[in-house]
């Protein structure tokens, strides 16, 4: 079985229902991956419907080359720059659903390569897109100690971000690959009591999910997109997202969460419902994962999915 096909697309069943898929419809993956929900999207349009997605990962982008459907594109772009891409096709407004799978696709954490994984040893990158920015290694060579600790304590809740981002720069510029980071951090943390270790996560986990998140921008990304949803949407038009972290899920919530409010006027001023102007609605409650689908796909176990419609 190739990575691809190993690739476990979460939520697939909730998120077809969240983008209330029409057959004519046009709609918009801005996390490709390895097209699992893309594939299944496909799968519910009619002749005229339209699918276009993002990726900034050229393997990603590769994968979706092999895709032959008329109705199909791909765009080698972070999410970011969504309302222009749209804009540029002629798309702007018309939108039926817009899809978010954030994270990290399984073909990512698998490849050693990538060095996303501390359960694998290879260089020491965590780049979405390797052809692009600085890898962790190369930040971790130049940044001082304060950086460090505060791009694990804020991005991982990691609760020794001191003693880790200590034991970095005691051997800064020597840290290439992830089992170095990896038994660096194991060793710099007290030890996990016998009692706990079933259910205590590796030690490294918060540190390199916070390198990760830190070095792409996720949360910068993610934050800079969403507004852009408002723009690119029909009205009616369903927006989807999966988040794997809860500062994620936050941005996401407060977000929804504001423009289902809509417009602020001063306290005490009365004003009718209508008046206020909200831009989206919520869809139903925050969904996650079934007991089933998690031991099926471990990594659906964080997955949390809220969905939105246009007003």
């Amino acid at each position: 079985m190739s990575k691809s096909d190993s690739h476990k697309p979460v939520l697939l069943a909730e998120v077809l229902t969240g983008l209330n898929l029409q057959s004519e419809g046009i709609y918009v993956d801005c996390t490709f991956g390895r097209g699992g929900h893309t594939k299944a999207i496909l799968n519910h349009l009619g002749v005229q419907g339209k699918l276009l997605a993002f990726d900034q990962d050229p393997e990603a982008v590769q994968a979706a080359q092999a895709i032959t459907d008329e109705r199909f594109s791909i765009i080698h772009s972070g999410f970011a720059q969504m309302h222009k891409l749209i804009e540029s096709r002629g798309y702007l407004g018309q939108v039926n659903g817009i899809l978010f799978d954030l994270g990290v696709s399984s073909p990512q954490l698998d490849c050693p390569e990538r060095g996303f994984s501390f359960m694998h040893d290879g260089p020491l990158d965590m780049r979405m897109n390797p052809e692009s920015g600085e890898s962790v290694a190369e930040w971790l060579a130049k940044a001082s100690m304060r950086d460090i600790a505060n791009v694990l304590k804020s991005y991982g809740d990691e609760r020794h971000a001191r003693r880790i981002a200590r034991a970095i720069v005691a051997v800064q510029g020597e840290l290439k690959t992830t089992r170095q980071l990896a038994e660096l951090i194991i060793a710099a943390v007290p030890p996990i009591p016998a009692y706990k270790k079933a259910v205590v996560k590796h030690p490294a986990t918060r540190s390199f999910q916070a390198l990760r998140i830190f070095i792409n921008r996720e949360l910068e990304q993610l934050q800079q997109v969403l507004p852009q949803v408002l723009k690119v949407l029909a009205p009616g038009g369903r927006l989807v997202v999966i988040s794997f972290h809860s500062l994620e899920d936050r941005i996401v919530k407060r977000f929804i969460r504001d423009c289902v409010r809509g417009d602020e006027f001063p306290i005490g001023l009365p004003v009718t419902k209508e008046a206020l102007n909200p831009s989206l609605r919520a869809i139903g409650k925050p969904i996650k994962a079934t007991a089933a689908e998690i031991d099926a796909n471990p990594r659906a176990r964080s997955a949390i999915m809220r969905v939105a419609e246009r007003c």
